[in-house]
């Protein structure tokens, strides 16, 4: 099979698991992803690990022969499936974190963009070149890359479609960290900063954050006074402060 969901303590992994395809997306590929996204609630665990199998690829991206002979119904089809495959990760109610080592183009690099996170070994090579087979991103790349790195650098990247390090993709902000040693480890070593707190409150953080980004601030600023609202109001609020207060660590609930 090539797709691998498995759990590490409170962590899933998913590995994509076509290394002689450098982990392509065909569409068949795409729906065993979907049906991935949609298990990972359900397992219980507190944030989500996505890896691509072998030392060469994250993702390399569509599989191209798949994109040809078909008509303008079938490619809008096609195209909107895959952005709904990856909205189901943007909206997880976990955080997930995306470990790109080796190439994660095109479609590849808009799966890492839906992830909450993303980490670059050192092999990484990022990029959407889709413009020099007289396309352009179809999944979600021009919509999310300018949110993560600016009009002007998106602008760039996708009309030259060259390819970007892991240094200057962290320089740029596209990627958060660079990862170091096995990219499972390092993924789940990032992994454990965030699953010792509040999962209500993770939640209500990342909405503050991305429901105002295309909004005047004036407007975010009332879905932040609502969100800080909320989390004041949770068990783990109260857990969290009164533990600030008696000098020990917290025990939060997820309540």
């Amino acid at each position: 099979m090539p797709i691998s969901l498995t759990r590490r303590d409170d962590v899933a992994v998913l590995v994509l698991d076509r290394p002689e395809a450098l982990n392509a997306l065909s569409f068949a590929f795409l729906e065993e992803i979907a049906d991935a996204f949609d298990t990972v609630p359900k397992m219980g665990v507190r944030a989500l690990l996505i890896i691509g199998a072998g030392a060469k690829a994250f993702c390399a991206g569509a599989d191209v022969k798949e994109l040809r002979g078909r008509d303008a119904a079938q490619q809008r089809r096609g195209i909107e499936r895959g952005q709904a495959i990856f909205a189901r990760l943007d909206a997880l109610p976990i955080c997930s974190i995306a470990v790109v080592n080796g190439y994660a183009f095109g479609g590849g690099l808009e799966l890492a963009l839906a992830a909450t996170f993303r980490l670059a070994g050192a092999s990484a090579k990022l990029g959407f070149p889709e413009i020099k087979l007289g396309l352009i991103p179809g999944y979600g790349g021009t919509q999310r890359l300018p949110r993560v790195v600016g009009e002007a650098r998106a602008l760039e990247l996708i009309l030259t479609g060259r390819t970007l390090g892991a240094e200057e993709a962290l320089r740029i902000g596209l990627v958060h960290r660079l990862a170091e040693g096995d990219p499972v480890e390092a993924g789940l070593a990032f992994a454990r900063e965030l699953t010792g707190y509040s999962l209500p409150v993770l939640a209500l953080a990342r909405s503050a954050v991305t429901r105002a980004l295309d909004l005047p601030i004036h407007e975010g600023l009332k879905i932040e006074a609502d969100a800080a609202t909320f989390a004041f109001r949770t068990v783990d609020a109260e857990e969290g402060m009164a533990a600030f207060v008696e000098k020990r660590a917290p025990v939060f609930r997820d309540a």
